[in-house]
Formats: structure tokens, C-alpha cells, sequence
């Protein structure tokens, strides 16, 4: 039996299911996800195990036209991301029109479509009638057509239900080279521990708040260590910065209630990453304008 490995990238426009997806076929939570757009910050690696090879998703941000300096270093990453992998899937969410935003992402695509294979997939397939997914796939079949990339296939999937998950992989896997596996067997991601941690953060924070803010917030872990004389409890320090003061009182909320919330959330999420008990202490702090300045960007990781 031939073993493959290599590396897969998801592109698409915002909230087109892709961290969604990546979690799917890893099997497990590597990657951020929200009903927010733009959520994902970094190309996480996911891990995919099988006996046949080894397939690495790399999860990138949605490529979009930028409106700031955070969004330029966005895009250049996700741009970086597709010139370096062995194929790409275009995700195009089942419950939303095609729109200049996929037609922007399919221009992009058609120089790399004559080296890289290109799959179209349809996401999202359980929140609509299968008439709206055949109308989806062709679409999204003529929009490829119109800026001149070429699909290798077209596939519908649902990350939710498990709809053609495995046939994506499957799919994915055959178009890599043939080679040994490139990660340890068990690994599901190569992101650091405070990376996944301030990502965890950051989607607790998220849920609920306003339009604005998804944008403005950006998640640092400070410090994480032992506590002494128990090595059954990890602390970790961690800062949210937002851009403005009427920000910062919407992610702490009345009384600091919602903080609270937040925190009981994403420490429940770092305990069963990490496997131990965690003291999360939160501080919501003002960078201002943080998006648009270059020193900021470079504090902040970007």
C-alpha cells in the first residue's frame, strides 16, 4: 500500500465553515470556530492519522478584501499559506449566494489552479434542502469556469452531521506525493500550547458580544507555569485587548459578570486541551486603534 503525505489548505471567504471543517476531519478541536466571520487568526495545522498516509490541513483566515494593516498581514498569510501546499479546497457555505467575495477568492485561485489541484467544496450542507446544495454546487461550478480555475472535483459536505467527510479526505489524501508521515502518530497539531490556549480564550470571549468587537479583540497569554508546590495546577495569565474603552466594558460586562463568564468557559476548555486544573486570570486591557498600527501588530503577533 503506497503511503501519502503532504498538506492541504481551506480557503474562502469568511464564516465559510472552514475552521469547522478542519476540526472535522482531524477529529478534534484545533482550530477556533464562531458564528462570528474572521475568527481565525493563524494557519493552524490539524492532523489527519490514516494507514494510508498523513494529511495536514493548514486552516487559514478568510481571505477578504482588507479595510486595515491587521487585514493586509491576513490575507499575505493566507496567501503565503496556498502558494506552499499540495492542494486546496475552495469552501463555499450552502446557505449563503455566491458573492463577489468567492468571486475574489476564484481570481486568486486561477494562477495557482495550473500547479496546485483545487477542489470545490460545499459546506455546510445541513442547513439547507438538497435542491439549494445541487443549485450551490452549480455555481459555484460557473464561477470557477468564469475566473478560470478549474476544479478537480466538486464536493458537498456537512462538518456537522458527517456528510462526505471521509470522501473529502479521501479525495484530498490521493492528491498528495508519496512520502513517510511528516508528524509523530498521535499528534493532532503543531500549534504551540499558548497559541491554542489564547484561541480558547478568544472564542469564549466572542460568543455573544456585538458586530464590532470580533474584530477589535486580540487574546495574548502572558505567562503559564506550575504553581508552586502543586503540580496539579497550572496558572496561567492572560490579557485581552480591545481597541476602545466602550469595548473593554462590553467584554466585561455589568459588574464583571460576563468576564466571569468567559473565564468558566475558556477554562474548562484549557483544562480537558491540557489535561490538568487551571487558575485563569483575565485582564482586559485598551491598545488603541491596535488593527491599524504597525508597533501594535508586532506586540500582538501579527
Amino acid at each position: 500500500m503506497q503511503f501519502r503525505s503532504g498538506f492541504a489548505c481551506f480557503v474562502g471567504r469568511p464564516n465559510a465553515g472552514k475552521s469547522t471543517l478542519t476540526n472535522a476531519l482531524v477529529g478534534s478541536k484545533v482550530a477556533i470556530t464562531s458564528s462570528r466571520p474572521q475568527t481565525t487568526r493563524h494557519a493552524i495545522r490539524g492532523i489527519v492519522h490514516r494507514e494510508d498516509g498523513q494529511l495536514v490541513i493548514v486552516d487559514t483566515p478568510g481571505l477578504h478584501r482588507p479595510r486595515t494593516l491587521l487585514g493586509q498581514r491576513l490575507n499575505d498569510l493566507v496567501r503565503e499559506t496556498l502558494s506552499e501546499v499540495d492542494v486546496i479546497g475552495f469552501c463555499v457555505p450552502a446557505d449563503a449566494d455566491v458573492g463577489t467575495g468567492d468571486r475574489y477568492i476564484a481570481t486568486e485561485l486561477a494562477r495557482l489552479a495550473r500547479r496546485t489541484p483545487v477542489f470545490g467544496v460545499v459546506t455546510k450542507t445541513d442547513a439547507v434542502p438538497p435542491e439549494r446544495v445541487a443549485a450551490q454546487l452549480l455555481a459555484l461550478g460557473e464561477l470557477g469556469t468564469q475566473a478560470g480555475t478549474e476544479f478537480a472535483e466538486l464536493v458537498p459536505v456537512s462538518a456537522v452531521d458527517g456528510f462526505q467527510v471521509g470522501l473529502l479526505a479521501d479525495l484530498l489524501l490521493a492528491r498528495l506525493p508519496e512520502g513517510p508521515a511528516l508528524y509523530p502518530d498521535g499528534v493532532l497539531t503543531d500549534e504551540p500550547e499558548q497559541t491554542l490556549v489564547a484561541e480558547l480564550v478568544r472564542a469564549a470571549a466572542l460568543e455573544g458580544v456585538r458586530d464590532e468587537l470580533p474584530h477589535s479583540l486580540a487574546v495574548v497569554v502572558e505567562e503559564m507555569r506550575p504553581r508552586e508546590d502543586r503540580d496539579d495546577l497550572l496558572d496561567v495569565h492572560v490579557n485581552v485587548y480591545v481597541e476602545r474603552s466602550s469595548q473593554k466594558a462590553i467584554v466585561i460586562g455589568r459588574g464583571g459578570q460576563r468576564l466571569r463568564e468567559v473565564g468558566t468557559t475558556a477554562r474548562q476548555h484549557i483544562e480537558r486541551l491540557l489535561g490538568t486544573r487551571v487558575y485563569l486570570d483575565l485582564h482586559v486591557k485598551v491598545a488603541k486603534d491596535w488593527q491599524r498600527d504597525p508597533k501594535q501588530l508586532r506586540k500582538l503577533g501579527f
